[in-house]
């Protein structure tokens, strides 16, 4: 959408809301906008995408990134996989931990507890590694402004970096910032198959919907891997 680089201002925000969730139903992958999650457990209805070719039937784990085309051949730098422990924006003046989120018994994912923490998608690559890492954070949560509050205000060029587990960093450079209806949530640019290290961060944006509960788009950063730190 043409106005994906605005938001709405973090004091006006209410609520807990829940991160994206990947629901995997044979080769069809639903993703759950990220939505009102004070009162509900309940996850809001998943927007089905069907990418059968990225999405192991039945696997149960997020998409595997084999190369765009398939074929195995990779671009850019690549690092092994490591768990992410630490995430910094110098853009936003953004550092906050990491933690891990799996499924919860619904299928969706798991949400962080507090309003500074983000989480990392398990069962997408980490961040590094080949394939598109997923990165989720709270735009706000019980009345505290979010990590990612600011998602919407970065500019392709700006720098996310990640700590991991092994003392290693993975600097990204962001390429692109979108703005999505959660009922057009683009699925198979956020999780499918790509070449090379990936980066995506996701949050709340647009207006808040008080008949809904919840805001009513998502904002989607992209950005890929441009610098490893050796331990």
């Amino acid at each position: 959408m043409s106005d994906a680089g605005t938001t709405t201002s973090a004091g006006s925000r209410r609520g807990r809301y829940l991160l994206p969730a990947v629901i995997l139903v044979l080769t069809t992958v639903g993703v759950a906008a990220i939505a009102r999650g004070a009162t509900s457990r309940t996850a809001p209805p998943p927007v089905a995408t069907a990418v059968a070719a990225t999405s192991p039937a039945g696997s149960g784990s997020a998409p595997s990134a084999p190369g765009a085309s398939g074929t195995g051949l990779t671009t850019g730098p690549l690092m092994s996989t490591s768990s992410p422990t630490r995430i910094s924006i110098p853009a936003l003046r953004v550092t906050a931990a990491v933690i891990g989120l799996g499924q919860r018994a619904d299928g969706t994912m798991q949400v962080p507890g507090d309003a500074r923490s983000v989480g990392w998608y398990t069962r997408a690559p980490a961040p590094g590694a080949l394939g598109p890492a997923i990165l989720a954070g709270h735009v706000d949560y019980q009345d505290q402004p979010g990590t990612f509050a600011r998602l919407a205000d970065l500019k392709p060029g700006d720098t996310v970096n990640v700590g991991r587990a092994d003392g290693s960093m993975a600097m990204f450079a962001v390429t692109k910032v979108e703005r999505h209806p959660k009922n057009r949530f683009p699925t198979a640019a956020v999780y499918g198959a790509i070449d090379h290290a990936g980066l995506r961060l996701i949050t709340c944006g647009g207006d808040f919907d008080p008949a809904a509960g919840h805001y009513e788009d998502n904002i989607v950063v992209y950005a890929t891997l441009s610098m490893a730190h050796p331990a």
